[in-house]
């Protein structure tokens, strides 16, 4: 299939990949999910990419990915769930659960909307619902949880919700004992989170490329955590322009924690530690001799 071992950096490489390779698949996944890949994540396409050349007994990066420029769409999901990294974990970034609890409950009389933008393998979700239990007391909170990712093959996982103990091992015995139900016989190891859990959450895929989104606000937060970091600023920007309409006025932005939004000042701003709110309009005086004042967007 992939012919002699290639030599390259002192390696051998069982395909021949190129720097024109390279800037080939950075075009192609830039293009379709917005993903800014490093240059210096060349090998790491590398490896992943070469298990989808052995899949499909295709023998050349060229013809692989002539392959997904005559946008074979089977293939085109492979190649996407290939290039996304997943990594999270329950509870991450705990700061914003009191938040979102403090959130909801502030507004007991309707019902909760919620987005988590980057479900990954549902940890996220998972984590926002069992804190939406707690606060209002009840198996069937009045809340509704959209779980979305570009992954289908984390998403799967998601919606399955059945993670290993070491999954669960950080979390409070208490809680795992609570939430989960601990797995038997073939299942020993494996907990599967309660269905009661699985019954607030609707998981779906979407690219946040993509021009339609089967989000209907208003929402009262979104989580969209640790995926802006693969975007470049401008592709930021369009998204946290689509973002702002869908929120409630008073909505939060749960980011991440290494991600800042300064050049969007005009749409959010910083409420607490990577929670950000709706940017209020900025008010100015009128010319002297007019009355009252007016109020624009900044």
């Amino acid at each position: 299939m992939g012919g002699n071992l290639q030599s390259v950096n002192g390696r051998d490489r069982e395909f021949v990949f190129t720097s024109k390779d390279f800037e080939r698949v950075r075009k192609l996944i830039y293009d379709h999910a917005g993903i800014s890949l490093n240059p210096s994540k060349q090998d790491m396409v590398y490896s992943r990419l070469a298990r989808r050349l052995r899949a499909t007994g295709i023998g050349s990066f060229t013809e692989y990915l002539a392959l997904l420029e005559n946008n074979d769409t089977a293939e085109w999901e492979a190649f996407v769930n290939s290039l996304t990294t997943n990594l999270t974990a329950f509870f991450r970034e705990p700061h914003h659960f009191p938040l979102l609890a403090e959130h909801a409950l502030k507004h007991k009389g309707r019902h909760i909307e919620l987005w988590c933008s980057a479900a990954s393998t549902g940890e996220e979700p998972y984590s926002m619902a069992m804190t939406l239990v707690d606060a209002f007391g009840s198996w069937t909170p009045p809340v509704n949880i959209l779980a979305t990712d570009l992954d289908t093959n984390v998403l799967a996982k998601a919606e399955a919700g059945i993670y290993p103990l070491e999954r669960v091992e950080k979390l409070s015995p208490d809680l795992v004992k609570r939430f989960f139900l601990k797995g038997a016989g073939a299942q020993a190891g494996y907990v599967r989170v309660r269905p009661e859990l699985r019954n607030l959450i609707t998981f779906r895929q979407v690219n946040l490329l993509s021009p339609d989104w089967p989000v209907r606000g208003p929402l009262d937060a979104i989580f969209c955590r640790n995926v802006m970091i693969y975007f470049d600023k401008a592709t930021q920007l369009r998204i946290l322009e689509r973002f702002a309409p869908l929120l409630q006025p008073d909505g939060l932005l749960f980011a991440g924690h290494s991600e800042s939004f300064h050049n969007a000042g005009h749409l959010f701003s910083l409420r607490g530690k990577t929670v950000y709110e709706l940017a209020k309009p900025r008010v100015r005086a009128l010319p002297h001799g007019s009355a009252g004042q007016a109020k624009e967007r900044g």
